[in-house]
Formats: structure tokens, sequence, C-alpha cells
């Protein structure tokens, strides 16, 4: 009996590259001699014809199984729901605009086969992307490298494949603000990564439009390092010192005789003070509102409806 490759794929309003990333894969699936391959597509709340077209497909080939949500998770919810009930061997996961190619697994297995336990995709060339993306990806993953005790590989995405042992590892982390490829990252075991050039999408738009990723990287800081709080107290210190170092100035100039109304220094202090501290509150508001987030104990996602799963997938 040959072993069992989950390929997991999120889904959100991708209608017009579902046929194209279907045949690619219906070929990837010809050519696989070792593994026989579960394809496990999340549809995450899409409002299109995505759905739909999925179903279609499902009806047709039994190993395209199908979860549907009740609404838009987001993108890292919905590959954690693919990784919860995937059941192969090992588990690959890529997006649906056929930027990932997935072709690549091939050469990602026979890393898998030589002993490494995680084989990430790093992009050596992203064609088809904005200046803009490119730069805010890159100073993203330094910053996020600078502030966390672990070290994320740059240039890469969610494109990776795991083994059995690494894909159970994650599944113990329950966090509800995920940025999957860091909590890979933090599991540890074997890694390595296979170099490649990223094609443009297929068709449609991202997905990830400039205000996602600003949050993405907020809930990547955030989630794997405690340096902005330790910025925050620092940035507070300071403040306190120049402020005392002021207080100085004023009485000695003041035994002097040397008076001035003072209005521009007590706004500019005031400003100062007053900026340092709601930084300061907004960095332990973010903390505050995760540890809120997880406090409330929600599910991480709710499923409407499954295909092909032998028994009805679970809730989380």
């Amino acid at each position: 009996m040959s072993r069992i490759l989950s390929i997991i794929i999120p889904i959100y309003n991708e209608e017009k590259c579902i046929c194209a990333l279907w045949e690619r894969l219906h070929l990837l699936e010809q050519r696989m001699e070792e593994y026989s391959i579960e394809f496990i597509m999340v549809n995450d709340g899409s409002s299109d014809r995505s759905l739909s077209m999925l179903k279609e497909i499902a009806g047709q080939h039994g190993n395209v199984k199908l979860i549907s949500f009740s609404r838009n998770f987001g993108h890292q919810i919905a590959i954690s729901a693919g990784i919860e009930h995937a059941r192969g061997e090992a588990v690959a996961i890529m997006d649906a605009d056929l930027q990932d190619p997935p072709e690549l697994i091939f050469e990602m297995l026979t890393k898998y086969q030589e002993g490494h336990d995680i084989v990430y995709a790093v992009r050596r060339e992203r064609r088809g992307e904005t200046f803009v993306k490119k730069k805010s990806a890159e100073w993203f993953y330094r910053t996020v490298n600078r502030l966390s005790s672990i070290p994320i590989p740059r240039n890469t995405g969610d494109f990776r494949l795991m083994s059995r042992r690494a894909v159970d590892s994650l599944n113990l982390m329950k966090e509800k603000d995920r940025f999957i490829r860091g909590m890979i990252s933090w599991i540890g075991f074997k890694q390595t990564g296979i170099e490649f050039d990223r094609d443009p999408r297929v068709a449609g738009e991202t997905k990830y439009p400039l205000r996602k990723m600003l949050k993405f990287a907020f809930d990547g800081i955030l989630s794997f390092s405690n340096v902005p709080l330790r910025l925050a107290t620092w940035l507070g210190f300071a403040a306190s010192f120049f402020a005392v170092f002021y207080i100085f100035i004023v009485l000695i100039k003041k035994f002097m005789g040397y008076t001035l109304p003072g209005y521009a220094s007590i706004m500019v202090s005031i400003l100062f003070l007053g900026g340092v501290q709601l930084i300061t509150i907004g960095i332990l508001g973010e903390y505050m509102g995760r540890i809120y987030n997880e406090a409330k104990a929600r599910p991480l996602y709710i499923i409407e409806e499954t295909l092909n799963f032998n028994e009805k997938a679970q809730q989380p």
C-alpha cells in the first residue's frame, strides 16, 4: 500500500484559478508513484463560485476532500484546519493562485526522504510583484528576525512540506493569532530550504492588500517576540531621564534669575511625554488583546460542510 501525501490548499474567492489549479494538481497526481495523494481544499468563506466549483471536483474525485467554513476566518486559520484534518505521512501546504508551483513538491519529497522534517520553499525571484511589496516583505523578515529569538527563514511563505511528527507537534499549538511559518520554525526538527522562482498569479487579485499585510506583520512580531514590551520600558526610562534632566535645567535657570514664560517648553514636554505614554499603552494593549482572545477560548473556525471525509470532519 502506497504512503499518503496530504496537500492542503486554502481557497478564498479563487474561481478564476481553480480550473488551472486542478489541471496542475491532477498532472502532479498522475506523475506521483510512491505516494497516493489526498487533496484537502479549505473554502474560507468564499463569496464567488469557488465553493460550487470545488464541490464539482470533489464529486468526481474521491481523494479531493473539501472543508467549507461558515464564514471567512482567514488564510492562516484555513491552513490550520487543513493541517488538523490531514492524515498523510507527509503534509504539504500551497496557495491556490499557482504562484507556488505544485511540481516543486517532488523536490521537497526528495529532501524529506533524506531525513528532513520540514522543507520550505525560498523565493529566489518574485515575478509579478510590485517593488513596494518586495521591499515590505524584506523589511518584515529583517524586523522579525531581529526582534524574535526564533529565526524565520527569509523570502519564504507557507509553501512547504512537513513530516507527520512535525504536523503532530504543530497541532499541539492552539493560539488564536496564528503565524504559521513562525510556529513551524518554533517547533524545531531538521529543516531545509529549496530555492525557486515565484510566478505571477495565474488569475485574479492578491488576497493580501497592504492592510492585511500590516496585520500579518504585527501578528508575526507580537506572537514571537516580547522585545516591543522591553522597548516600551526603555523608552519610558529614557523619557523619565530627560524629564528629570530638564527639571534640573529649569531649577538652575530659576535660581539664576533667568525666567521665560515657558509656553513652548511646557508644550514640548507634555507632547513628548504624552506620545511616549500612548506608544507604551498601545503596545501593552496589543498584548492584552491577544490574551483576551485566548481567554475567550472560542474555536479557531466553524465548519459548515465537508465532502469525501470518511467521518465528518471535526470542529476544533
